[in-house]
């Protein structure tokens, strides 16, 4: 079993900056892809970022040019830097790693979320 613990998340102004972590325990054969996910009250969970295991990344048109979605292949950890932060950013931001399987499947874990705040 896989477990994600994200940290980072807190109460900011607009404008602000906030850095997201998501680390990973647990026995990992191979990443296929890294995804952060966001879930506003009363809207569906929304990817925001993604990062493939060969670094490229792709993010939502909302997010472009202010957040950038990194990891650390050494520790399988993911990190989501978010700057000038909008009221509209204000969600619960989800990890989720699509990883690969010794016997040639997939499975997806996610972590418990964390609440990120923006304030105007």
């Amino acid at each position: 079993q896989v477990q994600l613990v994200e940290s980072g998340g807190g109460l900011v102004q607009a404008g602000g900056s906030l850095r997201l972590s998501c680390a990973a325990s647990g026995s990992i054969f191979s990443i296929n892809a890294m995804n952060w996910y966001r879930q506003a009250p009363g809207k569906q969970r929304e990817l925001v970022a993604a990062i493939t295991s060969g670094g490229n990344t792709n993010y939502a048109d909302s997010v472009k040019g202010r957040f950038t979605i990194s990891r650390d292949n050494a520790n399988n950890t993911m990190y989501l830097q978010m700057n000038s932060l909008k009221p509209e950013d204000t969600a619960v931001y989800y990890c989720n790693y699509d990883l690969g399987t010794w016997y040639g499947s997939k499975v997806s874990y996610w972590g418990q979320g964390t609440q990120v705040t923006v304030s105007s």
